[in-house]
């Protein structure tokens, strides 16, 4: 399977109008995007925490991170952000590949949108079930 690549826009969250948009590499073996450090900076996002993530060589590396909107054809999902090397390749990361509702088609190397992002316990039905279990909560904590 060769290469996907996507045109992103990372916005700030706290100030919409500043972003950039750049080609991304989709890749469905990362959990979080990553985008030049330098981008991000410009944009006026700031590291709001650190995590541990295992590099393909099985390293362990503590990589700052930030939550930044994320649009790419036709859909906006927030999403982790993690803070990439000067000049590293922007990658779009799994989650905010499912979260717009996407998958890769293995065919023709381009994404494949769903026929429905998946939301489990949702609707009539699922609206009720939560309701009850509220319920429920309610009454075991007045106990």
């Amino acid at each position: 399977m060769g290469a996907t690549y996507v045109d992103v826009t990372v916005r700030n969250p706290a100030d919409p109008e500043r972003s950039w948009r750049g080609k991304f590499l989709v890749d469905t073996g990362a959990f979080d995007s990553v985008v030049p450090r330098q981008r991000l900076e410009a944009i006026g996002l700031e590291p709001r925490s650190q995590r541990t993530y295992v590099l393909a060589n099985g390293e362990s590396v503590e990589l700052d991170i930030a939550i930044a909107e994320l649009e790419f054809e036709g859909e906006i999902v927030g999403g982790t952000v993690v803070y990439g090397a000067q000049g590293s390749e922007p990658l779009l990361g799994v989650t905010a590949l499912e979260s717009g509702g996407f998958e890769i088609n293995p065919r023709s190397e381009k994404l494949k949108r769903l026929p429905a992002v998946l939301l489990k316990a949702f609707g009539a039905a699922g609206a009720a079930g939560t309701r009850s279990r509220e319920k429920h909560v309610s009454k075991t904590a007045r106990r």
